[in-house]
């Protein structure tokens, strides 16, 4: 038998990595945990979070994002945060690049609260929003606000390897003081003739128009593009790339998931929480993820974007329609399909097992 084994035999009911825990929260294998070693300011409103991962942590590629899971005033709530630094650092450290968002609880907690030697709980690095090995072709990044962050973990990575190759980055912030990392993107600009930075800032020249990239990129057409940041500006290049043919040359990276048209929310209704013995109201247009939380109900949560399946909870009964295709589900209380509650809001009455 493993000693690992007899260990929890001995230790039931809890387990050998409980008391572990108990020692050094880093040592669970279990339950993956981060300690912060430093919290460095970027903007007013965001911050880039050093931490130190647990025993066994696996190497992330660049691009990726990590689940965060923090408590706040007794809530545990996860989110995830693309991953900022090199990865394989010899001091086995990770960075999140945090911004702080108005309706945001924990991108709030993260920027004000989180101090040196706050512990967090960590999920393995996910994500496909990232470069090919060969870089045999001439690049471009847009990026916006906080959608500059897996882009940073890209470029510093490169940056590591050697001169950057050929890059041209379009990134669009509200001001000057409002780009993130603007010293390191200035300073790869001066040591890596090869990567041309052009940064727009609203204050001064008015918001970006996606028909200025003929003057700033002229070649864009012919360039695999990695893009992130809000919607409106993924969508408007993803209309306009499509319009040229060369919808294929777009990688993107959202933050937030796509709604239908106006006509998938659904009628609303009362929502039942079995497991947790809450009814709630809702209408037809919030996420039921939503709804739970701000019903007190202890809702698993992930991307928030109906990515890593993380939010799922049965349908027991009652009917949901999932925000970004319009598709109706209805529920079983026989043979309950699992749903996602990020990205399903109520279409009548509902009835989850959450």
């Amino acid at each position: 038998m493993h000693v690992l084994d007899v260990a929890a035999s001995l230790t039931t009911p809890l387990l050998p990595d409980d008391y572990l825990t108990y020692v050094n929260p880093l040592w669970s294998r279990r339950e993956p945990r981060g300690r912060v070693d430093a919290v460095m300011p970027e903007t007013r409103d965001s911050a880039t979070i050093w931490l130190t991962p647990g025993i066994g942590w696996p190497a992330h590629t660049p691009g990726q994002y990590v689940r965060v899971g923090v408590d706040v005033d007794g809530v545990r709530h996860w989110r995830t945060y693309s991953l900022t630094s090199v990865p394989g650092r010899k001091d086995k450290r990770i960075a999140i690049t945090v911004k702080a968002i108005a309706d945001g609880v924990v991108s709030t907690h993260l920027v004000r609260n989180a101090r040196r030697g706050m512990i967090v709980r960590l999920a393995p690095p996910a994500g496909e929003f990232v470069l090919p090995e060969r870089l045999d072709q001439p690049l471009l990044f847009v990026t916006a606000g906080s959608g500059i962050t897996p882009i940073l973990g890209m470029l510093r990575t490169l940056a590591a390897r050697g001169p950057l190759p050929d890059i041209t980055h379009v990134h669009l912030a509200p001001s000057a003081d409002d780009v993130i990392a603007r010293v390191d993107l200035q300073r790869l600009a001066r040591r890596h003739p090869a990567y041309r930075l052009h940064e727009h800032h609203d204050d001064r020249r008015g918001i970006f128009d996606v028909v200025t990239l003929d003057a700033v990129v002229p070649d864009w057409r012919t360039r695999p593009t990695w893009a992130c940041g809000p919607a409106p500006l993924l969508d408007a290049l993803t209309a306009r790339f499509e319009a040229e043919g060369v919808a294929d040359h777009l990688n993107i990276e959202r933050f937030r998931p796509v709604v239908a048209a106006d006509g998938a929310a659904g009628a609303g209704g009362l929502v039942r929480f079995t497991a947790s013995d809450r009814e709630v109201e809702a209408d037809g247009a919030t996420p039921l993820l939503t709804v739970g939380e701000d019903a007190g109900v202890l809702m698993p949560s992930g991307c928030r974007m109906g990515i890593c399946h993380t939010c799922v909870g049965a349908l027991c009964g009652g009917s949901v329609r999932d925000l970004r295709t319009g598709e109706q589900i209805e529920g079983d209380p026989d043979d309950p399909p699992h749903i996602r509650t990020c990205v399903s809001a109520a279409a009548g009455p509902v009835e989850l097992s959450l």
